[in-house]
């Protein structure tokens, strides 16, 4: 329950409200393991608590990363850090994205707007291991070209062989010259084998349940699609229950969860 005190090393604006800052360790532990798909809990003193997902390289243990949108009070504080300033961390907490159970078939990444940074350091372990996987898809759908998260990183992506790497927005200006349109757009087009495909999808939940259906018209199985959830995380322990999502807690039985362990349950507003 205590976190550990960390020095930030720089803080990046990605979008108009989007924010990713570097962080390293002050009590002399370098390295900080993770999985991809995990979170920690940020505490930054006078503020608060928050959960972020750990967006880095899991291959770079000693810099921890993670990607913020300034919405509340506590993560408007977090997007003004400067280099210097310190933060707690607790973690990390939570399941991850079966990167390893993967192996041998394809991999498809869905991330629609902020829910690429979770997925982000899934794909840096993908990319790491890539003679391990028959082929590794990205799609990404973004609100707008200005809000597309990471895009110098997604060029990077496309280009590199052997990557199949797609992007749309909603809403296009001039300048745009990608596609437009909804994400489930991208599914169908996609290259991927349904029969041995390992689906990796976080967004907002309208889109990964869109998404799914897709996925499932094409002949992909439930317990082949992971999903990603948030849910108004406090003590990542599973003990004070303001995660709870029917008869699981995301901060512990999450938030990476099999789409056949949850399809029940995606589907209702109240929970």
């Amino acid at each position: 329950m205590l976190p550990r005190r960390f020095r930030v090393v720089e803080n990046t604006r990605e979008t108009v409200d989007t924010y990713t800052f570097s962080i390293a360790a002050m009590d002399g532990v370098s390295e900080f393991s993770f999985a991809p798909g995990q979170f920690n809990m940020l505490y930054l003193f006078g503020y608060g608590e928050v959960p972020i997902s750990i967006c880095g390289d899991p291959a770079q243990p000693g810099l921890l990363v993670h990607t913020v949108r300034a919405t509340g009070s506590v993560t408007q504080a977090f997007a003004s850090l400067k280099a210097g300033d310190m933060i707690g961390v607790r973690g990390p907490f939570g399941s991850s994205w079966p990167v390893a159970a993967a192996e041998g078939g394809d991999v498809l990444i869905v991330a629609g707007g902020l829910g690429l940074a979770p997925l982000r350091s899934a794909i840096y372990r993908l990319l790491a291991r890539e003679g391990r996987y028959r082929r590794i898809v990205i799609l990404y759908g973004a609100r707008s070209p200005d809000t597309i998260l990471f895009a110098e990183e997604l060029k990077r992506w496309r280009d590199q062989p052997g990557i199949s790497c797609d992007i749309t927005v909603d809403y296009a200006d001039a300048n745009w010259q990608g596609r437009v349109g909804v994400i489930t757009q991208l599914i169908a087009q996609a290259e991927f084998d349904p029969q041995q495909v390992v689906a990796l999808i976080c967004g907002p939940e309208i889109m990964m349940r869109f998404s799914v259906a897709a996925l499932k018209s094409l002949g992909v199985s439930d317990a082949s699609i992971h999903v990603s959830l948030e849910r108004s995380m406090k003590c990542a322990l599973g003990h004070c229950g303001h995660c709870q999502f029917g008869p699981l807690f995301v901060c512990k039985d999450g938030p990476v969860l099999p789409y056949d362990q949850i399809a029940t349950l995606l589907g209702v507003a109240e929970l």
